[in-house]
């Protein structure tokens, strides 16, 4: 079994943290990982949101095993929380399993370019929040009879495929880098506050979009007449 060695508890305690809001979205969650050198790439698709969440971890020293240097397998997202070591900083990786269709689906590594007009992360806390706020107050205004999930769905898709300012980013990903915690504010003495350096931006690659901050990435396909994952060709992924 190849055991991957985290560069600290730090970075197997956010590793765990991340497989476990993965877990809270979809139970039966597999995840994609990749590792080379001292990097290592973990790919997971919450389906509420319709995006695809990426966490970057960093590992103690260069990925080898035998004459591979590098890692690329599908594995479920259960049992690799279940081997996370945080005080050894070690992580086990499980059997591949049959990867569902987004796994196998990747977009191009570079060819990546700032796009502008993207709001400061306080301004996107706010513009989820009233999201939230409006997708409650509108649901719990409906009659009974018309409280249905057809109408739910039709409600919440409305919300959450705005664009965010005057950007091609739906609201949907912003919610979704704000639910796993991709969104909080840099560590003290580390980067800008207003998160306006090279750890936060929005970045685009034809009709790819990639939310980067300096925890996490989500990334969408917003061409098409809806953004989102809805098929193959809609999968979009790529590391911080």
């Amino acid at each position: 079994m190849t055991v991957l060695h985290l560069a600290d508890e730090t970075e197997a305690a956010d590793l765990a943290a991340f497989l476990s809001r993965l877990l809270h979205y979809d139970r039966g969650a597999a995840v994609r990982l990749q590792a080379a050198g001292t990097a290592l790439a973990v790919f997971g698709r919450p389906p509420s949101f319709e995006v695809l969440a990426i966490r970057a971890v960093r590992l103690a020293k260069p990925y080898e095993r035998g004459l591979d240097v590098t890692l690329d397998v599908t594995v479920s997202a259960g049992e690799l929380l279940e081997s996370v070591d945080e005080k050894a900083a070690t992580a086990a990786v499980p059997a591949a399993v049959t990867g569902p269709p987004w796994a196998g689906v990747l977009p191009p590594r570079g060819g990546w370019r700032r796009e502008p007009g993207l709001p400061h992360p306080a301004e996107l806390h706010a513009l989820v929040g009233a999201a939230v706020t409006e997708f409650r107050t509108r649901t719990g205004q409906l009659p009974p009879e018309q409280r249905t999930r057809a109408e739910l769905d039709r409600i919440g898709g409305e919300i959450w495929s705005r664009t965010v300012g005057e950007t091609r980013l739906p609201v949907r990903a912003v919610h979704a880098a704000q639910s796993f915690g991709f969104l909080r504010p840099p560590a003290a003495g580390t980067g800008d506050p207003d998160g306006v350096d090279d750890g936060f931006g929005l970045f685009s690659s034809g009709a790819w979009l990639r939310l980067r901050t300096p925890y996490g990435s989500v990334a969408v396909r917003v061409g098409g007449s809806t953004p989102g994952l809805g098929g193959l060709g809609s999968l979009a992924v790529s590391v911080r």
